[in-house]
């Protein structure tokens, strides 16, 4: 177990599939954080199954439920429920994806559950928010990412709106749902009246949030964002795009200051004068943006990159995960980690991310075999006998 990591002692527990909900979990587990990862007993977590396998073994769920303690539990029974409840009062946080009205139904909505934890704290993802009148539809991350904005400001303004080529609803509400649960628990340390916490996140939330200049922008000037390829809507530079070199490979050349324009501008022979403010490179950028392209394309990437280096002109290749498997910078930041797999053997990862130099967690296991960690929580987190345990196998409900 990683015991070094700043979140070690931390107890959280997972009424939640899939990706959303468990990863911010697995963020939280990654540093230390104890994670119990509750699953049905027939079929475990549907995500268990998602993507490619190899020898049987799915290898995206080796990643995403790692460092997790995976244990059986059937919460359509009475008895599973009161097990559930158990666990509620042993644990620091709930996370949960379930509908409302199924949690509100089983006594584990936050209300029930601030009953017997007052100091209990659940982040409760759901697809459209627990206070709207669509609490109880279903969602998945792709409608959340269409409903943030993300979708229509993505692609080129002659073609459909694009989703990114990830879970990015599901993604980013993990990664806002484990640091909602960080300020919660900062309240927690920091106020002796603390009451308990419910954070309630819709999938779209976290994208619409990040998009921070769409609602002012419209607000104030009547201007609805829309799609610009690889630039930005919003960019405060003469370059931001994409260009292939004559070798066949893409670079992306982006400049956010005034000096990082002229770098650029040097780049191509252009005069320093006719960027020297806002209103020049504004009025130049198309110009600018073509000979870029011009310029990349007579050259090979290597070539490309050297010369820009030497002129602090900000740009990289596009990456792929082999470029990225065999990148210096990678390699340095130690971004990889390999780690041993019941199934696989040995397997490569990203390491914890973020890093942090005196409490840094580590990943000391993928993820768990259905049911694997039962006889450790039940009997040695919850306290129960040898023969409880039996009696709850024995009647289905782990």
């Amino acid at each position: 177990m990683n015991g070094n990591g700043a979140l070690a002692g931390l107890k959280v527990v997972e009424f939640a599939h899939v990706i959303a909900g468990p990863l911010a979990g697995t963020l939280l587990a990654d540093l230390g954080a104890t994670i119990v990862h509750v699953e049905d007993p027939g079929n475990g977590d549907p995500q268990r199954g998602a993507g490619p396998e190899k020898n049987g073994a799915h290898l995206w769920w080796k990643v995403a439920a790692r460092n997790k303690r995976s244990i059986t539990l059937n919460l359509r029974t009475d008895e599973g429920r009161e097990v559930a409840r158990e666990l509620a009062q042993w644990a620091d946080v709930i996370i949960t994806n379930f509908r409302v009205e199924t949690l509100e139904k089983w006594g584990l909505d936050y209300a029930s559950l601030n009953q017997i934890n007052p100091k209990i704290i659940v982040l409760q993802v759901t697809g459209f928010g627990a206070t709207s009148t669509k609490r109880n539809q279903p969602g998945f991350g792709k409608v959340g990412e269409a409903m943030s904005g993300v979708v229509n400001l993505t692609g080129f303004p002659d073609g459909p709106p694009v989703h990114t080529g990830f879970s990015h609803g599901d993604s980013v509400t993990g990664l806002m749902g484990s640091y909602a649960i960080m300020a919660a628990l900062y309240r927690k340390n920091a106020d002796p009246d603390f009451r308990g916490e419910w954070i309630d996140l819709a999938l779209f939330d976290g994208l619409f949030r990040l998009i921070e200049w769409q609602i002012i922008f419209y607000d104030q000037l009547g201007e609805v964002p829309t799609r610009v390829g690889n630039q930005l809507a919003a960019a405060p530079a003469a370059v931001i795009n994409t260009f292939k070199t004559s070798d066949g490979r893409w670079l992306t050349v982006t400049s956010g200051t005034p000096r990082s324009v002229s770098n650029v501008a040097a780049l191509v022979g252009e005069p320093a004068e006719d960027y020297a403010t806002r209103p020049d490179q504004a009025r130049n950028a198309v110009r600018l943006d073509r000979l870029v392209g011009e310029w990349i394309s007579q050259r090979p990437l290597a070539e490309c990159v050297d010369i820009m280096q030497k002129l602090e002109v900000v740009a990289s290749p596009i990456y792929t995960v082999e470029d990225i498997l065999a990148d210096e910078t990678y390699r340095e930041r130690e971004n990889i980690v390999t780690v041993d797999d019941p199934d696989l053997g040995k397997v490569r990862m990203q390491n914890v991310i973020p890093k942090l130099a005196n409490y840094p967690g580590s990943v000391w296991r993928t993820a768990p075999a259905l049911g694997e960690d039962n006889d450790l929580v039940y009997k040695d987190f919850l306290g129960k006998s040898e023969a409880d345990v039996d009696q709850l196998r024995q009647g289905g409900h782990i």
